[in-house]
Order: C-alpha cells, then sequence, then structure tokens
C-alpha cells in the first residue's frame, strides 16, 4: 500500500517542521524518502498554494510531490486522484486529518490515517528525523542529486 498525503496538514505534526520555515516542503519530502525506502512505500504528497511556474508533479525517488496551483487546494487534487485510481484507491492510504477527505477515503475503499497517528509511524521509523537534527546526515543518490539540480535549473557535471 501506498501513501496519498495532505503536506500542508501533515508540516506541523511532523516535530521540528512548521509551515512558516521557508523549506518546510522539501524538508517534509527528506523524511517522506527516508520513511518509504526504509518500509518499501510509495508516497504522493499534495502541497496547495505553488506560485505561477511552480505548480506540478516532481519525483523524488519513491515520494511523488504535486504542488498544486494557486487557486486549487490540495483536499480537491487529493478527491480527484482518489477518482482517477478507481477500484484501485484500496491499494493507498490517505493521510489527512480533514474528516471530508477521510470520508471520501473510505467510500473510495482507500486505507484511512490521520497526520497525527501517520507522523508517530514516521517517528518510530528507525533513522528517520526532521532534516538538520543532529545525527541525520543523508546522502543524495546520483539520480536525487540530479532531480535537484534540475528542479533549481542548475548544471551537472556528467
Amino acid at each position: 500500500m501506498g501513501y496519498l498525503i495532505d503536506g500542508h496538514n501533515l508540516i506541523p505534526k511532523i516535530p521540528g517542521l512548521n509551515l512558516r520555515q521557508m523549506d518546510d516542503e522539501n524538508e517534509l519530502i527528506g523524511i517522506l524518502q527516508s520513511f518509504c525506502g526504509a518500509k518499501q512505500k510509495d508516497a504522493v504528497v499534495f502541497f496547495d498554494g505553488a506560485p505561477p511556474g511552480y505548480d506540478g508533479t516532481r519525483s523524488f525517488g519513491r515520494v511523488t510531490a504535486v504542488f498544486v496551483r494557486q487557486g486549487k487546494t490540495a483536499d480537491a487534487a487529493i478527491r480527484e486522484y482518489l477518482h482517477q485510481l478507481g477500484k484501485a484507491a484500496k491499494n493507498w492510504v490517505v493521510v489527512t486529518s480533514d474528516r471530508q477527505i477521510l470520508s471520501e477515503a473510505r467510500a473510495m475503499g482507500a486505507g484511512m490515517l490521520s497526520s497525527a497517528a501517520f507522523s508517530q509511524q514516521v517517528g518510530a521509523a528507525s533513522g528517520v528525523r526532521p532534516a538538520g537534527k543532529k545525527g541525520n546526515d543523508p546522502m543524495l543518490s546520483e539520480e536525487e542529486l540530479k532531480d535537484w539540480m534540475n528542479l533549481f535549473g542548475l548544471k551537472s557535471d556528467e
């Protein structure tokens, strides 16, 4: 089972992260990469409020980040994704504390998990800590490094 995650709903539940941080989304993606790698699971995390030109989907290994354009909510994007999955929704767990989304997930046959409960699972996974904490110096693979460099418009030495 993979996870469909309301990113801005999860960030305040992760120790060491808050929505006022400049890099809160990237920090969460890094934490999810570690978690999903350890659990051998995939995740799609939705962030709303992306400024023009930054919206879209980006892949970070087992984590796919969907940056939802301004004027549309992550909740709406999660609903659309669930409906596109159809019967395959049963293979996913929706992570949010929004009761309406959880209710819709249940109706579609998807699993449900509150952001707080998921945060506890992430914290319990070995070696998964918010970036910037002492003892967490993750190495990026060459592919991840290229993805980040492309994301920021930098050229890699190939």
